[in-house]
């Protein structure tokens, strides 16, 4: 089983940036799919970006490239995203997910089909 817990959501003036974490734990650490999507009050959840554990490639939705990364540092079991250039629209409840181990999940990276895993979410509010 694995447990995810997410970390560093506030109240950002927009413009400025912002860093969550995504910690891992569980009886076993492979090489999986991790993601961060997110959930504004009425819409459906959306993929903001994933990467695949083991490999070198980051994929984003188009509605945050050029403005957020996703990085992992395996040694932490840590999955973070680096958002710049925050937007009234990317207030939200942010979601760290993973997959089951294996890279089968790498076509379908930022559906959230892909993910079994979720944590409980951390809150992101951008004022102005």
């Amino acid at each position: 089983q694995v447990q995810l817990a997410e970390s560093g959501g506030a109240s950002v003036q927009a413009g400025g940036s912002l860093r969550l974490s995504c910690a891992q734990s569980g009886y076993s650490y492979a090489s999986r799919c991790m993601g961060w999507f997110r959930q504004a009050p009425g819409k459906e959840r959306e993929a903001v970006a994933g990467l695949y554990t083991a490999g070198r490639d980051t994929y984003s939705a188009d509605s945050v490239k050029g403005r957020f990364t996703i990085s992992v540092d395996n040694n932490k079991r840590t999955l973070y995203p680096q958002m710049n250039d925050l937007k009234s629209e990317d207030t939200a409840m942010y979601f760290c997910a993973a997959s089951d181990g294996g890279s089968w999940c790498i076509p379908d990276i930022l559906q959230l089909r892909t993910f079994n895993y979720w944590g409980q979410g951390t809150q992101v509010t951008v004022q102005g």
